[in-house]
């Protein structure tokens, strides 16, 4: 069997129970008559990792016959959820114990419920969190969206997740057509880069490899808040790409307006792959400079050019003591706001 490289992103709803400040998704819901299909999800190549997402991926009844289509796939599957709808994600968890958890919580109670506006959302994730360490789940975690709102629960949540054995995700803000947003703005990029180097210094100072990637990850996106050059190359629409509720192919998530490559409801994925609408959209990507620093192209550039988040992480861990210092990045201010 040929070795497995695409990243694939199935945004299988744009259905959302949650009404969050930095994401309109729920102004508009898909029909769920309308949402891709199981019959089109078995259209989908091999991969070698798939991210489940939405809206909100357990509003679909068919999810776990989405996730056994995709077991046979994909090596590795994540689902992005809410963790609002304990019920269901422990009963799949039960059935496919390989798939993956990130519960989105957005701070400490207080902060989580006021950011994503749905009743008892943090009891709901974090109880969900509970009910999957309990079994014994052995791929589960936090995902926060890092804003001024909740920058200082960062590093308190940080430790909530490392004391239970959790991975801990983090990502900022972000304006595009996924989103529906074009108003999200970091205020005060001091003070939240001040909160992620916090981090940073925690996740360096463990015995964890995977942690010293992270703080690599988070040092990305600092210098995204500060509207820097990505650090890395995208390669969006070349060794990733994402399938919307409508079956169109799209490169991310993070363009201002929509790129669709093809639609995989009329095509095969070949056909799609392959096609001149494809490669005029490749095109775009190339010349993209919305500089977006998010995991779903991060991770696949992190680890295409390993060398670089490599040599990162042995500077600061061999010849910097295993510490970071915003005063490292050319692009911070020594005071003020912006």
């Amino acid at each position: 069997m040929a070795k497995r490289t695409l990243y694939g992103t199935v945004i299988v709803t744009y259905r959302c129970n949650a009404h969050c400040n930095m994401c309109n998704v729920y102004k508009y819901p898909t029909d769920p008559a309308g949402e891709i299909p199981l019959d089109v999800i078995r259209k989908l190549p091999e991969m070698e990792f798939t991210n489940i997402t939405g809206g909100e991926p357990f509003l679909r009844k068919d999810i776990e016959d989405i996730v056994e289509i995709l077991s046979h796939k994909s090596n590795r599957i994540v689902i992005s959820t809410n963790g609002y709808f304990t019920d269901r994600i422990v009963a799949l968890c039960k059935k496919y114990p390989k798939v993956g958890i990130r519960i989105s919580i957005e701070g400490l109670q207080k902060t989580n419920d006021a950011i994503r506006g749905i009743p008892d959302g943090f009891e709901h994730g974090y109880g969900t969190l509970k009910k999957l360490v309990e079994m014994g789940h052995p791929d589960v975690g936090f995902g926060m969206t890092v804003q001024d709102l909740n920058c200082e629960d960062l590093v308190p949540l940080y430790k909530i997740s490392d004391e239970m054995g959790m991975e801990f995700a983090t990502a900022t803000l972000h304006n595009s057509f996924y989103f529906h947003k074009s108003d999200n703005k970091i205020d005060d990029r001091r003070h939240v880069a001040e909160n992620f180097a916090k981090l940073n210094n925690e996740l360096l100072k463990s015995k964890s490899p995977k942690k010293w990637f992270r703080a690599y990850f988070n040092h990305g996106l600092i210098n995204y808040i500060y509207g820097n050059k990505r650090l890395l190359p995208c390669d969006m629409s070349r060794n990733a790409f994402f399938i919307d509720p409508f079956c169109d192919g799209v490169p991310c998530n993070g363009t201002c307006e929509k790129l669709v490559m093809g639609n995989l409801r009329e095509q095969s994925w070949d056909e799609l792959w392959h096609s001149d609408k494809a490669e005029a959209v490749r095109n775009k990507v190339r010349h993209c400079d919305r500089n977006c620093w998010m995991i779903g192209s991060a991770s696949p550039a992190m680890h295409k050019y390993i060398w670089v988040p490599a040599w990162w992480v042995i500077r600061h861990k061999i010849f910097m003591g295993g510490k970071y210092d915003l005063g490292e990045n050319k692009f911070i201010e020594d005071t003020g706001k912006n």
